[in-house]
């Protein structure tokens, strides 16, 4: 088990948490607004969320998703809490203060934002079937079952490292923003969210009655 295989493991980890998505949009927006333990918080959420597939997909318990009625629902559900999320986001984008009494979004609400938008997302449940299904397939191939759980938190430290530089980039940025730009930046999250939402919701549909 050599450091670059290690290494290269924590750069997929990365990898698999950059692209931007609902979860990183909702991630810029909270940590911009509050600061650096909410958007820290938004992306704990979402690695629980995260870590629940991959301990299932670990377990070979992915079959259950594979029921169309089961991926209709998701697809659906996904769909509403995104844009639930976003229009939320969108309505309460001028409450922005920078007062530094101003009332902030409680830890626990954003840790269930990231929690909730990866848990229901279908990209995000798809997305661990394909990418790390595979992954466990190679490793398994190329250097056995022992290593998969080391091979796993690697991939698990990646997206840790990810979350905390996204959390101390949104607080640091907010130092230079201008109330406006705090408010346009939340719109165009909420934009983002429901951007996403209403293709969930489209998929679901689609599934439903084609």
């Amino acid at each position: 088990m050599s450091v670059s295989v290690l290494l290269s493991y924590v750069l997929l980890g990365l990898t698999l948490a950059a692209p931007i998505g609902p979860v990183n949009s909702a991630r810029l927006d909270k940590g911009i607004k509050n600061g650096f333990w909410h958007a820290w918080s938004v992306g704990v959420g979402s690695m629980i969320a995260d870590a629940i597939f991959m301990i299932l997909i670990f377990l070979g318990l992915v079959h259950f998703i594979e029921i169309p009625i089961v991926q209709i629902f998701l697809w659906l559900f996904g769909g509403f809490v995104l844009i639930y999320s976003g229009v939320e986001g969108i309505l309460k984008a001028s409450n922005i203060s920078f007062d530094a009494n101003r009332k902030k979004d409680s830890l626990w609400k954003c840790f269930l934002t990231g929690f909730i938008m990866s848990i229901t997302s279908p990209l995000s449940i798809l997305f661990w079937l394909g990418i790390y299904g595979s992954i466990l397939a190679k490793t398994a191939t190329s250097y056995g079952t022992t290593h998969l759980l080391v091979y796993s938190t690697m991939i698990f430290i990646g997206l840790t490292l990810w979350d905390i530089f996204i959390a101390g980039l949104t607080s640091g940025f907010r130092k230079f923003l201008t109330y406006k730009s705090l408010i346009n930046i939340s719109i165009v999250s909420g934009l983002s969210l429901i951007a996403f939402g209403l293709y969930f919701g489209f998929q679901g549909i689609k599934a439903l009655f084609f």
